[in-house]
């Protein structure tokens, strides 16, 4: 059973907009497909079909809104790849390196 905006907004780390994007789209596929499910029994297969096409296009949404929070966790689990402070060279790393090349370049001429 899909769980209602109310409960997903209750758990902090469960409420970023994609995933309540995908909670909406996975409704809206559930109710079109029930609706085309109906369209069947009555024998309205027209109109079944465009309710099946809807909730497939839901679907494919939600998939789509899914894989968004999913990057984004990714790239929130992943800072370690980002150059550490400790690793950017410092200001008097810069200039002691300067100087050595000034100097290596007065020096040859």
């Amino acid at each position: 059973m899909i769980e209602s905006e109310t409960e997903i907004m209750s758990e902090p780390e469960r409420s970023s907009p994609e995933l309540m994007e995908a909670a909406r789209e996975l409704q809206a596929a559930e109710h079109d497909a029930q609706v085309a499910f109906d369209c069947i029994a009555l024998g309205e297969i027209d109109r079944a079909h465009t309710h099946a096409l809807t909730s497939r296009v839901a679907v494919d949404a939600a998939v789509t809104a899914l894989a968004a929070a999913l990057t984004k966790a990714d790239q929130l689990a992943q800072p370690a790849q980002l150059a550490q402070p400790t690793q950017l060279a410092q200001p008097t790393q810069l200039s002691v390196e300067a100087e050595a090349v000034a100097g290596s370049e007065a020096d040859a001429s």
